[in-house]
C-alpha cells in the first residue's frame, strides 16, 4: 500500500544505512466474522467506516468482504514493530465490534458459511472473471514480512538463498486446520487452497534480476496473472518498496507469533545478504524437493515433521526452526532482536501453532464456536 504510513523516515533511513541495519514492515489480513454467530460477515465497509482517522492510511481492503488488511509502519526496532501491531489489532478489532462484527486472525473461516462476494473493485472484479471460483469460502489471510534490500539484483541472489528456508517459516505460522466447521487434516488450509492459484509456489532459481523482470513479463502475457502484484511466489521482490517479501505464512493468532517471523525472516535476510557479498553459492534444491517440504509444512505444521534440505532427510519440524534460529543468531544480536526472539521461541515451544491451539481447543470443548471466540479474544490482545 502506497501511504505516509507505510514509507521511511529520513531519520531511519539514515541511521539504517550508518549501521548496515535492515528495516522491517508487516502486512496482516484478517477476517471478519459475526459478532454472536462463528461464520464470516461481509461488513468491511461497516468496519472502515468505524477505522480511526490516524489509521486509515495503514488500513485496506482485501480480495473478499469478509476481510481487511494492514500494513505496519516501516521499523528498525522489535518493540516498536510490536507496539504497532498490537494497536492496529486493538483498534481494527473495536471498529468491527462498533460495526456488529468481530476481527480474527485466523488463516480460512473456522466455521461453516456461504463463500464471500469480492470487494468491488475493479482489479478483484477481473480476477474474479479471469480465474473463476479459486478462493471459495470466507477468504484467505496470510502474513507478509518486508525486509529492505540494496537492489534488485542483490534481492534475486538473497531469493535463491531463502528458497530451502521457507518451509519452515510456513510450518512456523501454520494456523487454518478448521475450514467449514471441522477439522480438514492440516495445520495449513489455506496454503491448500491457496495453491489453486496459477502462479503460487516457491521461487524459482534465478539467474539475474533481468531473468525475473523477464518471467514476470513472460507470465502477464501468458494470462496467468494481470499485474505483478499477482506473483504469489513464497519470497518475491516487492513491486512497491526496495524490499524481500517473505509471504508463505497463515496469518497468526498473536502478535508474539508473527514478531517472531518478523525477527527471524530479518535475521535470515541478512545472513543471506552476507552470504551473497561473500560470493557464497545458493544451492540450487530442485523444485519438486521444495514442493514436497511445503506441502509437509502445510499438513504437519511445526508439531510434525519437514525436510532438512542439507541432507533431504525427514527430521522433526521443531529442530529444523531451531537450526534457523542458530543459523541466523550473530544477525538476530547485531539487530538487537536477540533477546527478544529468544523468548518469542520458547513461547512458541510451549504455547504451540496456532494449528495446534486451535485443535486443542476443539478437543477440549468441542465447538468451532468456541475456537473462534479464542481466535477473536486472542486477535484483539485480551488473551496470550
Amino acid at each position: 500500500m502506497d501511504s505516509a504510513g507505510t514509507t521511511i523516515s529520513d531519520e531511519m533511513a539514515e541511521k539504517a544505512e550508518s549501521h548496515d541495519l535492515l528495516t522491517l514492515g508487516v502486512e496482516e489480513e484478517y477476517l471478519l466474522v459475526d459478532a454472536v454467530e462463528p461464520r464470516g460477515v461481509e461488513a468491511v465497509e461497516d468496519v472502515f467506516a468505524e477505522v480511526p482517522d490516524d489509521l486509515r492510511d495503514v488500513v485496506q481492503h482485501e480480495f473478499a468482504r469478509t476481510q481487511i488488511e494492514v500494513a505496519s509502519p516501516p521499523q528498525l526496532e522489535l518493540p516498536e514493530m510490536a507496539a504497532a501491531l498490537r494497536r492496529l489489532r486493538r483498534e481494527l478489532s473495536d471498529a468491527a465490534h462498533r460495526a456488529g462484527a468481530r476481527l480474527v486472525a485466523a488463516g480460512v473461516g473456522p466455521a461453516a458459511g456461504p463463500n464471500a462476494r469480492v470487494v468491488d473493485n475493479p482489479r478483484y472484479h477481473q480476477m474474479r472473471e479471469r480465474f473463476g471460483d479459486l478462493s471459495p469460502g470466507q477468504g484467505m489471510c496470510g502474513t507478509h514480512v518486508h525486509v529492505s534490500i540494496p537492489d534488485g539484483e542483490t534481492g534475486v541472489q538473497i531469493l535463491n538463498h531463502l528458497r530451502p528456508w521457507l518451509p519452515i517459516f510456513q510450518a512456523a505460522t501454520a494456523n487454518s486446520p478448521l475450514h467449514g466447521g471441522h477439522d480438514t487434516g492440516y495445520a495449513s488450509w489455506r496454503s491448500v487452497m491457496w495453491e489453486r492459484w496459477p502462479t503460487v509456489g516457491p521461487a524459482p532459481y534465478l539467474e539475474s534480476f533481468e531473468q525475473y523482470e523477464t518471467l514476470i513479463s513472460d507470465l502477464q502475457a501468458s494470462g496467468a496473472m494481470l499485474d505483478e502484484g499477482m506473483l504469489y511466489w513464497y519470497a518475491r521482490l516487492s513491486a512497491r518498496y526496495p524490499t524481500i517479501e517473505i509471504r508463505m505464512g497463515d496469518v497468526t493468532p498473536a502478535v508474539d507469533d508473527v514478531l517472531l517471523l518478523a525477527a527471524l525472516a530479518r535475521g535470515l535476510v541478512s545472513t543471506l545478504l552476507n552470504e551473497v557479498r561473500d560470493g557464497v553459492p545458493a544451492p540450487n534444491v530442485p523444485h519438486p524437493l521444495l514442493m514436497a517440504a511445503h506441502w509437509r509444512a502445510a499438513h504437519d505444521g511445526l508439531e510434525g515433521v519437514n525436510i532438512d534440505m542439507a541432507t533431504r532427510e525427514p527430521r522433526p519440524a521443531w529442530r529444523l526452526l531451531r537450526q534457523l534460529f542458530d543459523y541466523v543468531r550473530p544477525e538476530l544480536q547485531r539487530h538487537g532482536d536477540l533477546d527478544r526472539a529468544t523468548v518469542l521461541m520458547d513461547r512458541l515451544r510451549a504455547r504451540g501453532t496456532g494449528a495446534a491451539r486451535q485443535r486443542a481447543i476443539l478437543a477440549q470443548r468441542g465447538s468451532v464456536a468456541d475456537v473462534v471466540d479464542w481466535l477473536a479474544r486472542v486477535t484483539r490482545g485480551d488473551e496470550d
